[in-house]
């Protein structure tokens, strides 16, 4: 059975950072990348607030250049899937879909979470046309034109609220008469006076060919149905951490969200460190996950300097 200094479950801005300081560090990380190489930027079409990129650039295009510079310094990275992570002793033993056993005496993890949808057919047909789940990620494309949110939560209050402030009107969703959101959310959303709030309304289709241009609704309670005008529609229900294979070996909140010790990314299991946005449920941003895969990979370095691995 092959063993590794470190192995990296999961890619992304988060993994594919945390490949490059740890290989660059001399440990000879292997990277597999989950079902998803690259995580939710390959599903993502202009990305224009990481810095470096000053013309901006195609989530795909960012992640094959975080593959490439891992690459590069030697990370060795398998198109394979985690299914199964066992702390023995010193070392973590882990098996793929695809049959690899491998004993790891650092793992970093970067499984990312994905974006809870409606599942609409119409919802897939437009997105990123107009159908985002990420109003700090997308807001901007929308700014001066009329917006549609749905969610009741304190995601949905949070993406109202932001988008408020470019769009003159945002159409906030909300399936049942009362909002789940805090109370502090709730007033915030209430008092922006651009913000309409449609009490008991369903989404049943996403309206438009190439970009979206509105939806049809339906009041809960009486069946009737609507059209709301709108150019833009942010699905604000949540996400799901990606964090299922660890539910029996790592501390998680309520959510699965994979709970780090204060100030690092260390988790309850010695030599076991968590990054992006798999512990993350408040910035969820690229560069946010890039930062904390910096310093997981420095985390894992200094761990195996203190056990004289390297």
């Amino acid at each position: 059975m092959e063993h590794v200094k470190c192995l990296i479950i999961g890619s992304g801005p988060a993994g594919y950072t945390a490949a490059i300081y740890a290989a660059r560090a001399a440990m000879d990380p292997v990277m597999f990348t989950g079902q998803e190489p690259g995580g939710q930027l390959m599903i993502t079409t202009d990305v224009e607030n990481y810095p470096g990129y000053p013309d901006g650039i195609m989530g795909p295009q960012m992640m094959d250049d975080f593959r490439k510079q891992a690459e590069r310094f030697g990370t060795k990275i398998h198109y394979d899937i985690v299914t199964e992570v066992v702390k023995e002793g010193d070392v973590s033993r882990i098996k793929t879909e695809g049959g690899i056993e491998m004993t790891a005496d650092t793992v970093i993890i970067s499984t990312g979470a994905s974006a809870k949808w409606l599942g609409l057919e119409s919802e897939q047909k437009l997105m990123n046309k107009g159908v985002s789940a990420c109003a700090v990620c997308d807001g901007f494309f929308f700014k001066g034109k009329d917006v549609i949110v749905v969610g009741g939560g304190d995601t949905a209050a949070e993406e109202a609220s932001y988008l408020a402030k470019l769009c003159p009107n945002v159409h906030l969703l909300v399936r049942r008469d009362e909002m789940r959101a805090s109370k502090i959310m709730q007033q915030r959303v209430f008092n922006t006076e651009n913000i309409t709030v449609h009490w008991n309304t369903s989404t049943m289709e996403i309206l438009g060919e190439d970009e979206v241009i509105g939806a049809r609704v339906k009041d809960t309670v009486t069946g009737e149905e609507r059209t709301i005008e709108a150019n833009a529609f942010f699905v604000a229900i949540g996400h799901k951490p990606n964090t299922d294979i660890f539910k029996d070996l790592l501390d998680m909140d309520d959510s699965g969200y994979l709970v780090t010790k204060p100030d690092s990314t260390k988790t309850n299991v010695e030599g076991i460190f968590a990054s992006g946005d798999a512990q993350d449920n408040v910035y969820r941003q690229a560069v946010t996950a890039a930062g904390t895969g910096c310093m997981a990979a420095l985390d894992a370095e200094r761990y195996l300097v203190e056990k004289e691995i390297i």
